[in-house]
């Protein structure tokens, strides 16, 4: 059975074959892989290590955890198993996320755009009530501009 390991505080600039240098001692069975930010293609700070088995993983998370890597110093851990419900994702903690992704806040569906809708102001509905000043300050100066063309 594989087990995964997270690599955290990893260098900006650092590639995939620069990590697999750093663990190529630990043996010809294990494999890396960098989370890259989409635009700019550059290292997000952590990355994940897959091994054959626990006692391996063992001996990497006490070799590496706090290496020296380009001045920064190596956190290296098992990897949370990732979870398919978003509520037993924990929020906020300090433990690593697999997801490498944007937290679900892409749109599912179709890319079409969709004109906004603007709500329409009834005579019987009032406006918010920290706004109704400003609001009522832009209708004179709309009013005063349209008296005046």
């Amino acid at each position: 059975m594989s087990v995964r390991l997270y690599v955290g505080n990893l260098p900006e600039e650092l590639n995939r074959q620069e990590l697999e240098a750093v663990f190529a001692e630990a043996g010809d069975s294990i494999s890396t892989k960098i989370i890259t930010d989409r635009k700019t293609n550059k290292c997000r700070g952590f990355g994940f290590v897959t091994v054959k088995n626990d006692e391996q993983a063992d001996e990497i998370i006490e070799k590496f955890n706090g290496f020296q890597l380009k001045e920064n110093a190596l956190k290296v851990e098992r990897a949370q198993p990732r979870s398919k419900d978003k509520e037993d994702q924990p929020v906020g903690g300090s433990e690593p996320s697999n997801s490498g992704g944007s937290n679900g806040s892409r749109r599912k569906g179709n890319n079409k755009s969709r004109k906004a809708s603007t709500p329409q102001m009834d005579g019987d509905v009032q406006p918010d009530p920290r706004w109704a000043q400003e609001l009522e300050k832009l209708k004179q100066l709309l009013a005063a501009q349209t008296t005046n063309s």
